[in-house]
């Protein structure tokens, strides 16, 4: 499987490049993890980043590398860890990189792609309470609450993605 290459008006998702781990790894370091069940130190970080990409190879779908013109902004995508019911939409951005409409950009492609691509006919994103932000970009690109959904946190609010519901 080739990993795609989405493009946007304002950002490219591509495949993770070695290079752009320090600055993942940074950030799931970081308290922005906290709502990721983290932070994490630099190994479960890498573990995550090689989720991401073998999600590809395993799933035919997996997690992007969000970039703005030449700076490496977030990284948007989906997962299935084992302890996930269903495949996950999910997304984060690095810092100077929020408050821009990119997160909502970047999964918006995502979810098209997969759409696109998979015969999976709904997505969720597993989003903890707490996190007024993803909730946001969440409900900003159609997703709509189900709380009937099997979740891997009790906690967890789940929001869940429709082919025809992904907003412009």
């Amino acid at each position: 499987m080739i990993i795609p290459t989405l493009t946007t008006e304002r950002l490219t998702l591509r495949a993770y490049h070695p290079d752009d781990f320090p600055t993942y790894a940074a950030l799931m370091a970081s308290e922005r993890a906290t709502y990721m069940d983290g932070p994490y130190g630099e190994s479960a970080a890498w573990s995550w980043f090689a989720n991401d990409t073998a999600a590809w190879l395993l799933f035919g779908y997996g997690t992007l590398a969000i970039v703005e013109g030449e700076r490496l902004a977030g990284f948007a995508g989906l997962v299935k860890p084992p302890a996930y019911p269903e495949p996950e939409c999910g997304w984060g951005l690095y810092d100077g990189f929020t408050g821009r409409g990119l997160a909502s950009e970047a999964a918006r492609a995502v979810l098209a792609h997969t759409f696109a691509t998979t015969d999976l006919t709904s997505i969720v994103s597993y989003i903890h309470p707490d996190n007024a932000a993803s909730c946001a970009v969440a409900e900003r690109i159609g997703g709509t609450l189900d709380a009937d959904a099997a979740r891997p946190d009790a906690s967890d609010l789940v929001y869940r993605h429709f082919p025809r519901g992904i907003a412009a």
